[in-house]
């Protein structure tokens, strides 16, 4: 059995995580965040939490089907928490965990500079088409 060093063993974690290499997690992780739904369900609950009818209504044309979906994977990655509280009737409450407020930055400030150079994009298409 050969063995390493702890600089190898360092190297090796490090490529562990490298979303370059086709399999790796953190590509997954990537795809995931990168997700339409996913950014805006965060910049949603990045001002506390909300009830499944207030994401819902706040982000125009997600369907039932893709905002349960979606909730239920950030979830699963630990990116946000859901509460149920037994009241009549029951209530469910969603909320970025700590996991998910250190995200919560980089995905509000992808959502503000998409809003803020929208206009700049639009021009950019216009030229590109007229080509």
């Amino acid at each position: 059995m050969a063995t390493t060093t702890a600089a190898q063993r360092r190297d090796q974690e490090k490529q562990r995580y490298d979303a370059y290499v086709a399999e790796c997690p953190t590509r997954q992780l990537l795809d995931r965040i990168s997700d339409k739904w996913v950014s805006l369900i965060i910049a949603t609950l990045s001002d506390g939490p909300r009830r499944y009818a207030e994401i819902s209504r706040t982000i125009a044309g997600v369907s039932p089907k893709m905002l349960t979906q979606t909730l239920r994977t950030l979830e699963r990655d630990g990116l946000i928490e859901r509460t149920i509280t037994a009241e009549v009737p029951v209530r469910v409450d969603y909320e970025l965990t700590d996991l998910g407020r250190s995200l919560q930055p980089v995905m509000c400030a992808i959502k503000s500079w998409a809003e803020a150079r929208m206009d700049d994009v639009l021009l950019a298409r216009e030229h590109y088409d007229a080509r």
